[in-house]
């Protein structure tokens, strides 16, 4: 048997410091995607996660609109780049029935 992990078990996020660097503050992309109420919508944005081995720190899906027809979720993901952050947005964007998709960053700064 051996003793290294499944790549399946470790869960993607930004490399680790090197000892005596400065290391920037946390970032953490957040993702609010609004989209028709189908089925098969949450499912399909979470593909672009899972296909990069990706486990999002929080998802919250929303039921909205007047006649529970619309999908708001939030989504929130710690250690990415910028550029990767930018290019899960762009595909979520190309998702059958998603609507809209919003951007931000989060910054954790951290005290001396």
């Amino acid at each position: 048997m051996s003793s290294q992990s499944s790549p399946r078990s470790k869960s993607r996020s930004a490399p680790p410091a090197q000892p005596g660097a400065e290391t920037p503050d946390p970032v953490t992309s957040c993702f609010a995607v609004q989209a028709h109420a189908e089925p098969g919508v949450m499912p399909r944005v979470l593909e672009p996660f899972a296909k990069r081995g990706l486990v999002p720190a929080q998802w919250r899906s929303t039921l909205a609109g007047a006649r529970r027809d619309e999908l708001h979720i939030e989504i929130q993901l710690e250690g990415a780049s910028r550029e990767l952050a930018d290019y899960i947005a762009r595909c979520l964007r190309q998702i059958p029935d998603v609507e809209a998709v919003l951007t931000s960053e989060k910054r954790v700064t951290r005290q001396a």
